[in-house]
């Protein structure tokens, strides 16, 4: 007993383990079907990236707005981990831009939970006829006695006739009611959206296939023909000992009988035209009558994969063998060649001298200093020197060890030429405060002249504090360091006329000065 719980938590641990069952167990699993199901659609099987990693980003906000607990990530975030939990497949389209398809796993739980939200039981007189049927033809099948068979054909073709004869006959058509229908509708549904999983899976197969023999080609560990063997046989196997592969052979020849794909459109229309089809939405008519697309379309993906994976045995035995052989056949021909060259002066007991290694190579320049994780060391942190960081200078004491003070320098020199009388500017400068007669206000005093256009004939370069310039008069400028030193300097003699100092009050000097 306790071996058989064993196995069977085993067997059902295996079975949660599988992205089905992982894909329903997870606490966001209602909004990820729900997104699987607005995004993708029996029509639609594949988005492009960008366009749904925008429709992902859409729903978070949509449901956010009403108050509903979502994921705290966006959308391109959240279909990365759907494509690694294998719920979502990422593949370059035909127009070269990446697309998402929904994998097996995905269209498994998709289908299980709209099984689970169906208001009509599958359990149904056209549920339990489709079995019956199904089992006395797989009987007839399987019973191998001839006269068995006979006899069964028999009593089919009896009752045939014998309903042929009675409707011949003028008997009464006994319709289907609604109800029936319905339950043979829901039974056929039923079947048919199992259709694009069981596909899915025969493709994922394939495409499983299609990288293991590309991973053995590039190894070049196992010869090719062993390969190619192996593809073969797990072709076999797939589509012969797989239910999925089972369902592609069948599809394969459905879709090869013209008659047959006639008759089931035929009859898919017949259906619709009972009144029950009146209570389907359109939605439900169109996905029906859609029956035949859906499955050429799954035929077709799978065939697609299985000419993706055709094209790269034959790209790889036709070109890159090929490619090899060429190489070796030249080389073989390039020894000969030189095996001729030497024969022509060779005796018949000379021998050729072949290197065991490969001579030196001369080159101009070999790298000689290499990566040393060392020199990306940050450098070590600063000491903590602020105790003994001086007292910061005031405002007005940085200032005086800045440059000449042009806005007061003016106004000073405009108030002693208009009001103290000034005869030069030297006069009006050595009138003025020991604040505004630092050696550097000289140089502001000639910036103000030279603005006015004061100085003519004097080259100002010569007022450097040592020199006058040659030939013109000076005047002594007797200067106050911010020390409280002195020091005298001669300056060419500037005068200021009554318009040159209407024109240097009228300066302006920008925002911060009046």
């Amino acid at each position: 007993m306790v071996s058989d719980i064993a196995g069977e938590l085993a067997r059902v641990r295996d079975a949660f383990d599988r992205p089905t069952l992982r894909l329903l167990d997870r606490k966001w699993a209602p909004f990820v079907l729900a997104v699987f199901k607005s995004s993708f659609s029996r029509d639609r099987r594949s988005v492009q990236a960008d366009r749904l990693h925008a429709q992902v980003d859409a729903y978070l906000a949509d449901l956010k707005s009403i108050g509903t607990d979502v994921p705290g990530r966006n959308g391109r975030a959240l279909c990365v981990q759907w494509m690694n939990d294998l719920w979502l497949y990422r593949e370059t389209g035909e127009d070269g831009e990446e697309q998402y398809s929904l994998t097996s796993h995905a269209l498994e739980a998709l289908l299980l939970v709209e099984g689970l939200a169906r208001d009509r039981a599958l359990i149904s007189e056209s549920r339990l006829t489709t079995i019956v049927d199904t089992v006395r033809h797989r009987a007839t099948q399987a019973n191998p006695d001839r006269d068995e068979r006979i006899r069964r054909l028999d009593l089919e073709m009896a009752a045939l006739a014998a309903e042929r004869d009675r409707l011949a006959g003028g008997g009464e058509i006994a319709a289907a009611s609604n109800s029936q229908m319905h339950e043979g509708y829901d039974n056929l549904i039923d079947l048919i959206t199992q259709l694009p999983s069981d596909f899915k899976r025969v493709e994922e197969s394939v495409a499983g296939m299609h990288r293991q023999i590309v991973n053995d080609f590039r190894g070049e560990e196992r010869p090719i023909s062993e390969v190619l063997d192996e593809y073969l046989s797990k072709t076999d196997a797939l589509m012969s000992s797989t239910a999925e592969g089972r369902a592609f052979e069948g599809a394969i020849v459905l879709l090869r009988d013209e008659s047959l794909l006639a008759a089931l459109k035929n009859d898919l229309e017949s259906i619709l035209l009972h009144p029950f089809a009146l209570e389907l939405s359109a939605e439900e008519r169109r996905s029906f009558m859609g029956t035949v697309s859906l499955i050429r379309k799954g035929v077709d993906d799978v065939l697609t994969q299985r000419n993706g994976l055709t094209t790269t045995l034959r790209e790889h035995i036709v070109n890159h063998d090929v490619v090899k052989d060429r190489e070796l056949e030249r080389l073989l021909r390039e020894i000969n060649k030189e095996l001729a060259i030497w024969m022509e002066t060779a005796g018949p007991r000379s021998t050729v001298t072949a290197e065991l290694m490969p001579g030196t190579l001369e080159l101009e320049h070999l790298r000689e200093r290499f990566y040393d994780p060392g020199a990306h060391k940050a450098p070590p942190p600063l000491e903590d020197v602020s105790a003994f960081a001086p007292e910061p200078q005031s405002l007005d004491a940085m200032r005086t060890q800045g440059g000449p003070l042009l806005g007061e320098l003016r106004d000073a020199i405009v108030s002693a030429f208009t009001t103290d009388g000034a005869a030069s500017v030297g006069d009006a400068f050595n009138r003025l405060d020991p604040a505004l007669r630092r050696p550097v206000e000289i140089l502001g005093l000639l910036q103000l002249a030279t603005q006015v256009d004061a100085v003519t004939g004097i080259d100002a370069s010569a007022a450097d504090g040592s020199a006058a310039a040659e030939g013109a008069p000076t005047e002594a400028f007797d200067t106050v360091r911010p020390d409280g030193s002195r020091r005298t300097f001669s300056v060419p003699r500037i005068t200021l006329t009554d318009d040159d100092t209407a024109a240097l009050a009228a300066l302006n000097y920008g925002p911060d000065h009046d």
